[in-house]
């Protein structure tokens, strides 16, 4: 498959997974149709939207409009099934799909434009976490980037192996392949085995 087909197909599949998981937790808030189409759209496009405003480039929904065909279809998908349920194991994996698709996206969006090192660790982890923690905040429910499932140690570990590797010139798809896998792993294992980063104890 020809690079920037992969590229877009991707995109659709990430902006999709992450519109269905935002469309679900606004379903089970209570929230009337045109709010979880609104939480759909921020969970989809605000963490790319972000990484484009800080390297100074317009959001990828005004260059890419059909960005938001796979937000409405997801909505369409939530709407019909209608009662409200937890989000399912396939939403979740879905949504681990599109965390590995935006580290990657965004580790190389930043590159290609010149970002240093560390700014393009930060864009990556912001470009895949920023709609989820909207989603979360808006729906008034505890960020699950604050306290569970390693979301941002998943995309911290992508964004690190992705930059690595583009230092060893390896071909660019495998390198996109094995960072996005490596953002796969590191999240379900700790989905697998109840993973978190340490917290504060109470003496």
């Amino acid at each position: 498959m020809d690079l920037e087909l992969l590229v877009y197909a991707l995109d659709l599949i990430s902006t999709f997974a992450f519109g269905l998981v935002g469309a679900r937790v606004a379903a089970n808030k209570g929230l009337d149709y045109g709010g979880i189409l609104f939480i759909a759209s921020i969970a989809s496009i605000s963490g790319g939207t972000l990484r484009n405003l800080f390297m100074g480039q317009q959001p990828p929904w005004i260059q890419h409009p059909w960005l938001f065909f796979p937000v409405i279809a997801a909505v369409v998908i939530t709407i019909a099934i209608g009662d409200k349920q937890e989000v399912g194991r396939f939403a979740l994996s879905l949504d681990t799909l599109g965390l590995a698709v935006a580290t990657v996206s965004s580790a190389q969006f930043a590159l290609t434009h010149d970002a240093p090192f560390l700014a393009v660790i930060v864009l990556a982890i912001v470009g895949a976490v920023s709609g989820g923690l909207f989603r979360d905040i808006l729906c008034q429910v505890q960020p699950v980037l604050l306290h569970r499932e390693t979301v941002g140690t998943s995309a911290l570990a992508g964004g690190l192996v992705y930059l690595l590797l583009t230092k060893l010139s390896i071909n660019e798809l495998a390198v996109a392949i094995v960072s996005g896998l490596v953002v796969v792993l590191v999240r379900e294992i700790s989905i697998r085995f109840n993973l978190n980063l340490p917290k504060v104890v109470s003496k």
